[in-house]
């Protein structure tokens, strides 16, 4: 009787730490649901030969400044394998399970590296992150090559592209 009081007791203190922690995402959605939904792809996107396409992480997306503080809105706080693809209108990283994120060239303000954001943390300077315009709020996405040769030639593509980013 110990052992099955024990055992329910866990599973009903579980299940109201997943409640609290699920309705702690929903409060953060709905904080941030101002922010604007990112755009779309262009038409094709992905049956396109890309100038670059490199596997690795998506880490997040995050407010500039705020590395520790990702957004939940549109699924941008969501970590992902992914695949990064530079095409000459922007980044688009296709995101398991999540729908894939575009960054379209013109709204890219800066690309650089970090050591981490939110709960990923690397060798120094083992992410490529992005700063980009997103409807007026400036925010950083994260993105971790699967091979590290690939972080300086996905940066130097997106610089390619991105005008306000080589400036």
């Amino acid at each position: 009787m110990d052992q099955l009081t024990t055992v329910l007791g866990t599973l009903l203190l579980l299940a109201v730490l997943f409640a609290l922690i699920r309705r702690g995402w929903a409060g953060r959605v709905r904080r941030q649901s101002g922010i604007p939904a990112p755009p779309a792809p262009p038409a094709g996107a992905e049956e396109r030969e890309p100038r670059l396409a490199v596997p690795g992480m998506y880490v997040a997306t995050t407010e500039t400044g705020a590395p520790l503080e990702r957004i939940a809105a549109h699924g941008l706080g969501v970590r992902a394998r992914a695949r990064a693809l530079v095409l000459d209108e922007g980044v688009l990283f296709e995101r398991q399970g999540a729908a894939p994120l575009f960054v379209p060239a013109a709204d890219v303000v800066a690309v650089g590296t970090s050591s981490g954001m939110v709960g990923k943390f690397v060798e120094k300077d083992g992410l490529a992150v992005l700063t980009w315009s997103l409807g007026g709020t400036v925010v950083d996405t994260g993105f971790r090559t699967q091979r590290a040769e690939d972080k300086r030639r996905l940066l130097a593509e997106v610089e390619a592209i991105a005008p306000a980013a080589r400036s």
